[in-house]
């Protein structure tokens, strides 16, 4: 598993870069890519286009950083889903709660 973050500050985005299983054991790292930001200052973009796994810690996690980022719609976008990906995304009602490319 492996997590890095690109910021754009021009256009105002952090990119989280998600690779492998994306479970409990990740939720340190996870945070320290947004946490030095300040609260609802940037938006977030959540790469999961190399994710293969993601458990109910994981949506956890995406809510947590949806607070951090403030929860306006658009606020936190995920892209790059696996169909698996996607299908869980979607059966926990996330497509509600994210944008979901």
């Amino acid at each position: 598993m492996s997590i890095s973050r690109k910021v754009d500050g021009d256009k105002g985005v952090v990119i989280i870069s998600i690779e492998g299983r994306f479970d409990f054991s990740e939720h340190r790292p996870f945070r320290d890519t947004y946490r030095d930001i300040a609260p609802g200052s940037m938006r977030f973009m959540v790469d999961l286009s190399r994710a293969d796994y993601l458990d109910s810690s994981a949506l956890g996690m995406l809510l947590l950083l949806r607070e951090h980022a403030g929860t306006d719609a658009g606020r936190v976008t995920i892209r790059g889903c696996t169909e698996d990906v996607r299908r869980i995304l979607r059966i926990a009602n996330f497509d509600r709660l994210f944008t979901l490319e």
